[in-house]
């Protein structure tokens, strides 16, 4: 048992004994159906908390006696879990796209073109338009965009805008004028460059690593416009539930960003930065000048990309795409590079996360994460693989023999079952999203969204896994269904998982006296829920550190206190 743990048993003992002193009381109770997380005990009806921790749960009798006159109480309409966690976003890059050019929904080349043109007309000329996350995959006949759509209605501003899933965008002549790319430019290593097959002209069109040539010439945000981003980004979260994530590809501004909103005592999530993989050595140094961070903003640990994604025709192979004869996609850094940097970081007990989409990608990394547990001893390192979307049936079972953590977006597969197929065939989409046989052999799941690139309601996650319908409709009983996971494995992944995957596991991801008072209040009960209603469930109150960080308007009623 903790120290924490031990210290808020002796007090509720206290409590029971002698009755709640004005000091000593809870600060809030929350009563109703409590999923622990615990497998042991996983249901409780009250919880009490006394200031940023957990200190009782139980049965409402006993947690009654902690009640004091300054003591909130909540009386929960649906289900209470420990705090949902997200365990891949890109988090002020989502803050930046909610007041941003939106084009995820667009269902048509005009509607794209449209959308821009209108966004336009409220930017000041010269003024770069980033952001947009469009998907051709809703599109008749599934074009790529090509700068000459968007010319004539951006004439006097730059703009660099995403597919959805972040490894290919669309640039103007604009924008390509200042990035000073041409014909004749070559796109870098493990990036590719859209040309006209005709006149060998660019098309405006930039893969994975060829993204740098354009975002190198984009002014980088102000500290102040940056803040304001996470800031609203943090109002989101904590209204969907959300107590806490690991910020992928974060940079150095971002983590002084997240400190600065720390400092003004405005977050109200806890936040692990993870920092480019090839710049390890400046992040050893960071953490040894300064440490790593404290219990809302640290750094975790480093993010690197092995391939790009199968939107994207980027995610690399073992076999080449079905729509597309001979190319097995790309790999984003060389084996070697990637070979070198996991293990000079892993020298220094530094966490490593890396992107890996196809099943190719997966299984290159896995045997660099092998041979570098190998080369270095045991200890616990929990290294991770983001995505890990496409594996070889072989290599799934590797997850759990390793202790590799699979931090998998599920509502990603609620997007990609609509057209996966095509790109790699009836055999392979078996093995892809695999999270029933993931865990059945012994991997770790840590869910998460991939923000900006799906949701970041952890309850639309929850149902992807457990139903895997997809969002056309046409897979009612589940996309690839052996491998649905349960209710209970679908939250274990989105708290405990988390926590573990973030070396958290002794302070958060489930309820228990001692651990932090993160916790998460649904207006519906998930358990009695037909599995096709999971994704109505919304947050009504959210809770962070013992403060109430979210409450729904109206969603709860006061009650007298017993």
């Amino acid at each position: 048992m903790s120290r924490r743990s031990a210290f808020a048993l002796l007090a509720l003992a206290a409590l029971l004994t002698h009755g709640p002193s004005a000091a000593a009381q809870a600060t809030l109770v929350i009563r109703g159906r409590i999923w622990t997380g615990d497998p042991a005990h996983p249901w409780a009806s009250a919880l009490a908390v006394a200031g940023d921790t957990i200190a009782a749960i139980g049965d409402r009798a006993s947690v009654a006696r902690l009640i004091g006159p300054a003591t909130e109480v909540v009386d929960a309409p649906g289900l209470v879990t420990p705090g949902l966690q997200d365990g891949h976003t890109h988090f002020i890059d989502g803050g930046f796209q909610l007041a941003s050019l939106d084009l995820r929904t667009v269902a048509t080349p005009a509607e794209f073109i449209r959308r821009i043109r209108d966004f336009v007309r409220h930017v000041p000329k010269g003024k770069w338009i980033i952001g947009g996350d469009w998907d051709h995959t809703l599109w008749p006949g599934q074009p790529l965009p090509r700068h000459e759509w968007i010319d004539s209605v951006t004439p006097d501003n730059p703009v660099f805008l995403e597919r959805l899933d972040g490894h290919e965008a669309l640039a103007n002549a604009a924008a390509m004028r200042a990035a000073g790319i041409t014909r004749a430019t070559a796109a870098p290593p493990g990036g590719e460059i859209g040309h006209d097959p005709r006149t060998g002209e660019p098309t405006g069109m930039f893969k994975d690593q060829a993204l740098r040539m354009v975002y190198g010439v984009v002014p980088d945000p102000t500290p102040e416009e940056r803040d304001s981003a996470l800031v609203r980004a943090l109002a989101y979260a904590a209204s969907l539930g959300v107590t806490g994530t690991s910020s992928m590809w974060a940079s150095f501004a971002d983590l002084q960003s997240f400190r600065r909103i720390e400092r003004a005592g405005r977050l109200t999530m806890r936040a692990a930065l993870y920092l480019p993989l090839e710049d390890w050595e400046a992040v050893a140094d960071t953490i040894a000048a300064d440490g790593a961070g404290d219990d809302w903003v640290r750094i975790g640990g480093l993010k690197e990309f092995m391939d790009g994604s199968a939107g994207s025709r980027t995610a690399f192979f073992a076999e080449p795409y079905a729509d597309s004869a001979g190319y097995r996609g790309l790999l984003r850094n060389r084996p070697a590079d990637m070979a070198h940097w996991i293990g000079a970081a892993d020298s220094v007990h530094l966490q490593v996360a890396v992107h890996a989409i196809g099943d190719s990608a997966n299984a290159i990394l896995l045997g660099i994460y092998d041979s570098v547990t190998t080369a270095h001893g045991p200890r616990d390192r929990r290294f991770r693989i983001e995505h890990a979307q496409h594996l070889r049936p072989q290599d799934i079972s590797r997850f759990g023999r390793l202790g590799v953590i699979a931090s998998v977006q599920p509502y990603h597969l609620v997007d990609d079952g609509r057209w996966i197929q095509h790109r790699i065939g009836p055999v392979r989409i078996h093995s892809t999203y695999p999270f029933r046989t993931l865990l059945d052999t012994h991997a770790v799941l840590a869910f998460g969204s991939d923000w900006t690139v799906a949701t970041l309601d952890p309850i639309q996650g929850i149902a992807a896994a457990v139903t895997r319908r997809t969002s056309d409709g046409k897979n009612p009983g589940g996309w690839v269904p052996e491998q649905k996971i349960t209710l209970s494995e679908a939250l274990r992944a989105y708290t405990w998982g988390n926590a573990y995957a973030n070396f958290t596991e002794t302070h958060r991801g489930t309820l228990a006296p001692g651990k932090w008072a993160d916790i998460t209040v649904l207006d519906k009960d998930l358990f009695t829920l037909p599995p096709a209603e999971l994704g109505t469930a919304r947050a009504v109150l959210t809770v962070v550190g013992g403060k109430v960080v979210y409450r729904r308007p109206g969603a709860l009623l006061a009650h007298p206190r017993p």
